[in-house]
Formats: C-alpha cells, structure tokens, sequence
C-alpha cells in the first residue's frame, strides 16, 4: 500500500482514499457516539451549520468543541459524552480540525474518519483496498500534531502488518502536546478521562465512513467482524 501523510493545508488534490485522522478527540468522539447508540453524524461546515440544521431536524443534536454554548447539546469529549443516551439520534460535530480535515476529502471515493479506538477494524478495511494509494489527513496542528501523525503511522503499519506493537505510538501521543493541553485544563469542554480514552487501542470493532448525502457529509459505523483480511 502506498501512503502518504498530510496536513489539510497540503490536500492539494483529491485523494482516492482518505483517512482522516483526529485522535483528540473529534473521531475518538464520533465513535464513542456510536457505542451510545448514534445512528448517524452529520460533518458541519461552520457552528452556524451546525445549529441551522439542528433548528430543522428537532430529534438532532449538536456538539461542539470548547465550553457549552446555547444551543449545543454536548461538547467534544469522550469522558462526558459516554454517559449520554443517543439511541436512534442523529449527531451534527462542528470540531476545529476533525471535521475541517474530513470535508477537505468529501470527494474522495472513500474517507475514513479514524483514532486510536478504531485501529484495527479502518486497517482491516484498507487491506481489501490494497491496490490504492491511502493518504493519511493529520488534522492537528496542520499536519504536525504527534498524536494524530502517530496514530496514522500505526493504522499504516497495521495495515501490512497486523501484529504490529501499538507501545510506541502511544507514548508519543500521550507525550504531544494535545495530551497536555487536556491534562492541565487548557482546553474546555473536557472531563479528567478524555486522554485515556482517546488512547484505548480497540475500543470498538467498527470503522468509520463518511459519504456524500447530498448536501450533507455524514459519517456512520461500518462493521468489518465479517471482512476477510
């Protein structure tokens, strides 16, 4: 498999498949709103977005990075987020890199949203696009925060090699700068298990696939139990 890594400001083309990685804590986020029981989460291109279309849809939620604001249902952090029923909901995330990096893909013919939770279950769904060339969207910090870069070097390593160690990976994402910045309470909207939570290798057994409904970029679970490796 041929891969490479970028920042958004690099997508100067679009890719064939994307894997769009934010680590902390937009994609640890999004899965753990589907273990909750989310049927689906809409990608919103601005706040704004985010609450028009929950002003259209009153059954929707939506979530935000940062402190609670009015009209936002939840904020973006695992640690408060696993206590919260979403069964049958429908999420819109507005975040400041995640969702920035996966509508910088919409039109690739295949985009994952991915973190650490869902490791092996994006790289056993790379492994039947072998042929392709993978380009790896490190959403923090334009390209240069360590735990999204980590965590996209160890999905392509797992892709070709599944017994790959996870050790090293994650220390480097717990030593980034991110990790910190959640530790010591310089980024609101967070609970005190954010960090460990968006380190857990595995969590859940599904990727994450965003498509195209127009106009909407949605992103949804994707079982691969069943998918030959």
């Amino acid at each position: 498999m041929d891969t490479r890594f970028l920042g958004i400001p690099e997508l100067v083309e679009v890719p064939s498949v994307a894997v769009v990685v934010d680590v902390m804590r937009a994609f640890t986020v999004a899965a753990w709103a589907f273990a909750q029981g989310a049927e689906k989460i809409v990608l919103a291109e601005s706040l704004d977005e985010a609450l028009a279309l929950k002003a259209r849809h009153t059954r929707w939620m939506a979530l935000k990075d940062g402190p609670p604001a009015p009209g936002f249902d939840a904020v973006n952090s695992p640690g408060l987020l696993r206590s919260v029923d979403l069964g049958g909901r429908t999420v819109v995330q507005k975040t400041t890199a995640g969702t920035v990096g996966a509508l910088a893909v919409k039109d690739a013919s295949l985009v994952l949203c991915a973190g650490f939770v869902v490791a092996e279950a994006t790289a056993r769904l790379l492994r039947r696009r072998a042929g392709d060339q993978v380009t790896f969207v490190v959403t923090g910090e334009d390209g240069r925060a360590d735990e999204d870069l980590a965590c996209a070097q160890y999905i392509a390593r797992r892709t070709t090699e599944s017994g790959t160690d996870a050790a090293a990976y994650l220390r480097r994402a717990r030593e980034s700068r991110a990790a910190a910045e959640l530790a010591q309470g310089v980024r609101q909207g967070a609970h005190p298990d954010d960090v460990a939570l968006c380190l857990e290798v595995d969590r859940f057994p599904f990727a994450m696939v965003a498509t195209l409904e127009d106009p909407l970029m949605v992103l949804r679970p994707y079982a691969v139990d069943s998918l030959a490796d």
